[in-house]
């Protein structure tokens, strides 16, 4: 599998073969904000654990990526995203690993990037089980099986999402030149593509 980010009249981006990656992890840890639009509303993704509980995509950084391509990575494997990631963290919480019922758990930093899903293939990894939510069903799910302070600060990711995906939107709107609207929002989200070069080898 590799991974690169550039289209005609696009900034080259580099090209990682991601097999010699994946053994190679960092401590802190990325999330992909998914979310797609309908007329006014806003629905997030999420993905389920292997303890059933439903959080963000996200995993370690990787050596050799910024943390929004890491972001866009976690998301392509946990939930099939294809679509356009914000370089720039627009927030960060603590995330936790473990089992929270008991005392043995490790927090960590989550960089949590914007992720504009702009279409789904069937994940990776089959439990993850990815589901469409609005912002309210969201923070429910993210509460369910937590403490009520991690809960807390999970729902807290969401609306700061909200309320940046809101500021987007009326940035694009207020360029009233198609073009310069285009240009705004990819200004924002950078396009990330995921190859799966099995299917391109014809494997």
């Amino acid at each position: 599998m590799s991974i690169h980010g550039s289209q005609p009249g696009e900034k080259a981006a580099k090209f990682f073969h991601v097999s010699r990656l994946r053994g190679l992890r960092g401590c802190e840890q990325v999330a992909a904000i998914c979310y797609r639009t309908r007329g006014d509303d806003i629905e997030f993704l999420l993905v389920q654990t292997r303890g059933r509980r439903w959080i963000f995509p996200k995993g370690n950084a990787e050596p050799g990526l910024t943390h929004a391509q890491a972001a866009a990575l976690e998301a392509f494997e946990e939930a099939g995203v294809h679509g356009r990631i914000e370089e720039a963290s627009f927030t960060r919480y603590v995330g936790r690993k473990g089992d929270t019922r008991s005392s043995v758990v490790i927090e960590l930093s989550v960089s949590a990037h914007l992720c504009e899903v702009t279409r789904l293939d069937t994940p990776q990894e089959t439990y993850r089980n990815p589901t469409w939510l609005s912002p309210e069903e969201t923070r429910k799910y993210l509460r369910e099986e937590r403490s009520a302070d991690y809960g807390a600060e999970l729902a807290k990711v969401v609306t700061r999402a909200v309320t940046r995906i809101r500021r987007l939107r009326a940035a694009a709107q207020r360029a009233t030149d198609p073009p310069k609207a285009a240009r705004v929002k990819q200004e924002a989200l950078q396009k990330v593509y995921f190859i799966d070069r099995a299917r391109v080898n014809g494997r």
